[in-house]
C-alpha cells in the first residue's frame, strides 16, 4: 500500500521531464488485449441480439467483457507505473498515446456500474432501445478512447516515416479498426452489413414502402463509418497493402456476430472491398500532398464497394432487383458520398507533404 500510495504521488507530480515512447512489442500486447476486449463485446451483443430471456447483468458474455477492460486496462496501467518506479513522475510516467486511455479507465469502470444498476432494476434491454442507453453509451466512448490507444501511440512515433510496413503499422491498425466495429454496432439501426442477401434484393425492388428508403440510409451511414478511418489514415501515412482489408474484415465481425453470421455473402463483400480500397492505394498513391488522388480514392473506394455489394447480394439471392434505378444508382450515391468525405477530409493539398 505504501510503494502505491508513493506511485500515485510520483503520478500527479509534474517533473517536467520529456514523455518516453512504447516498443512496438508494448502497442502489438495493448492492441490484443484491446482484441479481448472486443471480441468479449462482440459476444455480448450477439446475445442481446438473439436470446431474449436476457434478465440478469451477470452474464458469460458480460465476463467476457469485463475481463477483457479488465486486461487491458491492467497493461496500460502497468506502462505508467513501471515508469513511475523507475522515478519519473508526472505527464513524463505515461507514455506517449497512452494518456488519454489511462484517462478513460475509471471512467469506463463508473459506467460498467452505472449499467449494472440500470439492468439491475430497470431490465435489461433487448430490442433498439440497447443502442440509447445512457450507461450503453458512456461505455462505449470510453472503450474506444482505451482501444485506440496504439492508434495514438503511433500517430508521432518516431520509427514511423510516411510508408510503414504492415507488421509496423498493425497495432493502430486493430486498434482503429475496432473502434469501426462500436461505431457501427451503435448504428445498427443503420447498417447495411446487417442486411441479407435476399433483403437487399427485395428492398430495391419496390417502390410503395419504406424498404428502399431504410436500405439507402443504411449504404449510405455504413459507408461513412468504414470510409471514414481509412481516409484518416490514408492522410496520415501510406497505407501498406492489406490495411484497409484488415480494417474490413475487422469491421464486418460487429454485425456479423450480431446476425449469427447468418449473411456470410454480404460479409464477405466487404472484406472483397477491403482489397479492392487497397489496390485503389496501391494505383493511385493518395496522400495529404496528392489532393486529386486522394479524392479519387474516396469516391472510388465507396463506388467499389458498393457495386459489389448490389452484385454479390443479386448473385447469391439469385437475381438483380426489380427496379433498375434503385440498384444502379445507389453505387453512385454511395460514391458521390466517399467524393464528398474526402472533399471534408482534406479541402486543400498540404504543399509540405507532397
Amino acid at each position: 500500500m505504501a510503494m502505491a500510495n508513493v506511485a500515485v504521488r510520483r503520478l500527479l507530480a509534474d517533473s517536467g521531464e520529456a514523455r518516453g515512447w512504447v516498443s512496438l512489442r508494448t502497442d502489438l500486447v495493448t492492441a490484443l488485449l484491446g482484441v479481448w476486449f472486443g471480441i468479449g463485446l462482440m459476444i455480448d451483443a450477439w446475445a442481446h441480439s438473439n436470446l431474449t430471456e436476457l434478465e440478469t447483468f451477470f452474464t458469460p458474455w458480460h465476463a467476457a467483457f469485463y475481463s477483457g477492460f479488465a486486461a487491458v486496462s491492467g497493461w496500460i496501467i502497468w506502462q505508467a507505473w513501471r515508469n513511475v518506479r523507475t522515478g519519473r513522475q508526472g505527464l513524463a510516467a505515461v507514455p506517449m498515446g497512452y494518456l488519454a486511455g489511462l484517462v478513460a479507465i475509471p471512467g469506463f469502470a463508473a459506467f460498467g456500474f452505472v449499467d449494472m444498476m440500470w439492468h439491475t432494476f430497470l431490465g435489461v434491454e433487448t430490442t433498439i432501445d440497447i443502442l440509447f442507453s445512457p450507461s450503453h453509451l458512456g461505455l462505449i466512448v470510453t472503450m474506444m478512447i482505451i482501444v485506440t490507444t496504439p492508434l495514438r501511440s503511433a500517430w508521432n512515433a518516431a520509427d514511423l516515416g510516411a510508408r510503414p510496413s504492415l507488421g509496423r503499422l498493425l497495432p493502430a491498425l486493430l486498434g482503429l479498426a475496432l473502434a469501426t466495429t462500436l461505431v457501427s454496432l451503435f448504428v445498427s439501426y443503420g447498417n447495411a452489413m446487417q442486411f441479407g442477401a435476399a433483403g437487399v434484393v427485395e428492398a430495391f425492388s419496390v417502390l410503395d414502402g419504406p424498404e428502399a428508403g431504410t436500405l439507402g440510409a443504411a449504404m449510405i451511414i455504413t459507408g461513412v463509418v468504414l470510409l471514414a478511418p481509412v481516409l484518416l489514415l490514408v492522410r496520415r501515412w501510406h497505407l501498406p497493402f492489406g490495411s484497409v482489408t484488415l480494417i474490413y474484415t475487422v469491421g464486418v465481425l460487429m454485425p456479423g456476430a450480431q446476425t449469427a453470421f447468418s449473411n456470410l455473402p454480404i460479409l464477405f463483400t466487404f472484406v472483397a472491398a477491403g482489397a479492392a480500397s487497397d489496390l485503389l492505394i496501391q494505383w493511385l498513391r493518395p496522400s495529404a500532398g496528392r489532393r486529386g488522388a486522394y479524392w479519387a480514392f474516396a469516391g472510388l473506394s465507396a463506388f467499389v464497394t458498393w457495386s459489389l455489394y448490389i452484385v454479390v447480394a443479386s448473385v447469391a439471392a439469385g437475381g438483380l432487383p426489380a427496379v433498375p434505378e434503385l440498384w444502379t444508382g445507389a453505387p453512385i450515391v454511395g460514391g458521390l458520398i466517399g467524393l464528398a468525405l474526402g472533399v471534408l477530409f482534406l479541402p486543400n493539398a498540404d504543399t509540405g507533404r507532397a
